[in-house]
């Protein structure tokens, strides 16, 4: 699932600025490693491609994978001290990194510290990093319901509740009982979910913080049930979605009544290619990478895409995959 954005950067003068920037960088590093605890991932120049679910993109200046809370609230204050701008990297679907890479900090809580699943009775504790499909079978293990949509949703929790993510008419806050949050300060939260407005695939609070975990609640039931609702999905999943990679659906539903797939099948532009990257011939709203595409190529199939319904059908297509990072010069 995806990410978010920290702090941005906006420079007035973008050479000047991006020299700037590569001192500020390569200044924080060295005070990272004097800070991070050795069980601390820390790397400069860190590909980001292979940690996305397309596989394209360019690398980070600088990625950290905090073991720890303490280790986390310590990036985010330095960062913000130094305005070296972050970003923070979930499990890499529903995300487009442009070829150039991203400046400045990707933050990742893939440590195993940030992916416990506790179960006490009916509820769960999951860390922020924990893989939703591991959620729904921790679930299913213990015999709790209302959360079999979540095993054909790729990435992480913490993705999944900044999008509230949603599959099979369900959606992620519906199962959330308490949220954990970090702020861009440092300041850690754990606040009741009905204190947390969230509207169609998103949550508000978290574009500007950074989800820690959740208390999620189950209801109980037969695991044998639970796992008969699984299957049915996951094979309605892979009946229906492409197996090559992608980031999920690639733009979102113009109207509840409209759906963005149904509209580019309608216009027959199902296997539309630009370089390696083509609009899938199982699902039109995914577009797959063939296995060489560059960012640049899925970026302009979007356009193509794009320009195509706007001229056809008079529809302003908005994508739902998360496009960050800088062009190649």
């Amino acid at each position: 699932m995806s990410a978010l954005p920290i702090t941005p950067f906006h420079p007035a003068n973008p050479t000047e600025a991006a020299a700037e920037l590569a001192i500020q960088v390569a200044d924080l590093f060295h005070k990272l490693q004097g800070v991070l605890p050795l069980e601390t991932v820390l790397r400069r120049d860190e590909p980001l491609a292979r940690k996305t679910t397309l596989r394209v993109g360019g690398p980070a200046d600088i990625f950290v994978e905090p073991d720890c809370e303490h280790a986390l609230v310590s990036v985010l204050e330095l960062t913000q001290q130094m305005g070296v701008p972050l970003f923070v990297l979930g499990r890499g679907s529903n995300l487009l990194v442009r070829d150039g890479g991203i400046r400045g900090v990707v933050l990742s809580l893939a440590h195993t510290s940030f992916s416990n699943i506790e179960i006490n009775g009916t509820l769960l504790q999951c860390g922020a990093g924990a893989r939703l499909k591991a959620i729904a079978t921790e679930a299913r293990r213990a015999g709790l319901a209302g959360l079999e949509f979540l095993e054909g949703i790729p990435g992480s929790l913490g993705g999944a509740l900044r999008m509230n993510a949603g599959a099979m008419n369900a959606w992620t806050f519906d199962t959330v009982e308490r949220l954990r949050y970090v702020t861009r300060a440092g300041v850690i939260q754990d606040v009741p979910a009905a204190e947390v407005p969230v509207t169609y695939r998103s949550c508000p609070l978290l574009r500007d913080a950074i989800a820690l975990g959740a208390l999620l609640r189950g209801k109980t039931d037969e695991p044998e049930a639970i796992k008969g609702r699984m299957d049915t999905y996951s094979r309605k999943r892979w009946d229906s979605q492409p197996n090559q990679p992608s980031a999920g659906c690639t733009f979102k539903n113009p109207a509840p009544t409209m759906p963005a797939g149904k509209l580019i099948d309608e216009l027959g532009l199902k296997g539309t290619r630009v370089g390696d990257a083509m609009v899938s011939d199982v699902h039109a709203n995914f577009f797959v990478n063939l296995g060489h595409a560059t960012a640049r190529d899925v970026l302009e199939l979007i356009e193509v895409i794009r320009t195509r319904a706007r001229e056809a059908r008079g529809v302003e297509l908005e994508t739902e995959v998360e496009i960050v990072g800088e062009n190649l010069p």
